[in-house]
Formats: structure tokens, sequence, C-alpha cells
């Protein structure tokens, strides 16, 4: 008899196997600094007031908005890592990119917790 941990239920009712390794829908920021270093695209979907401010050297940027052009700009053969300002925007976006096909996830706090992770940030 197979013992079901909690943990497990939750990834599988959100979306996400136990060890099938694909990206839940939100990553925290430490996560996230990990799989941009391993390949991951890192997707900045602020205004471009907020990207002047500081962003990820390796972004694209592309604001919510306009993210209907993701398809040409990201590649879809890896995952996307989504940040906002506060992980509110990211949310909807990697949602929506998840709905193109793409592996996606937002990151849980937006870019003040990506560089608290360590993270780099242009200004």
């Amino acid at each position: 008899m197979t013992t079901t941990t909690l943990v497990t239920r939750l990834r599988a009712l959100f979306g996400r196997g136990a060890d099938d390794g694909r990206l839940g829908s939100t990553v925290s920021a430490a996560r996230a600094v990990e799989l941009v270093r391993d390949g991951a695209a890192l997707l900045d979907v602020r205004e471009h007031h907020e990207w002047r401010t500081g962003h990820a050297p390796q972004a694209v940027h592309l604001p919510l908005g306009q993210l209907d052009k993701a398809p040409q700009r990201l590649p879809k053969d890896g995952p996307v890592v989504v940040v906002c300002a506060s992980g509110m925007r990211s949310r909807t976006a990697a949602k929506r990119l998840r709905d193109l096909g793409f592996e996606a996830a937002s990151v849980a706090g937006g870019m003040g917790a990506w560089q608290r992770a360590g993270g780099a940030v242009r200004r």
C-alpha cells in the first residue's frame, strides 16, 4: 500500500507531480535564481518605468499588456520564469504562457525577492 503525502496530493492537484521535474505555477525567488542560472528564460512583465529602476541583466522585457508577443521572444523548449514587482502580474503572465504551451512559473515576491535571493539587478 502506498501512502500519499499531503504535499504529493497538493502537487497533483495543482498540476505538478511529485517527481516529474516540471515547474509549479509559482517558484521561490531562490529557486528562480537557480533555474535562470541553469538556463531558464527570465521574463520581466513590469512596465517600462519599472524596468528602468532595475532589472535582471538576462531578462527579456515584455510588459504584461504585450504578452501576445511572447511566442516570438521566448524559447519554447525550456522553462520560463516570470517576474514583476510583487508577483501578481507575473502569476497572470505565467498562467497565460502555460495556456500557450510554455512551462512557466511566477517568482513569488517579485523583483525584491529576486534580489534578496542573490539575483543580479542592473540599474
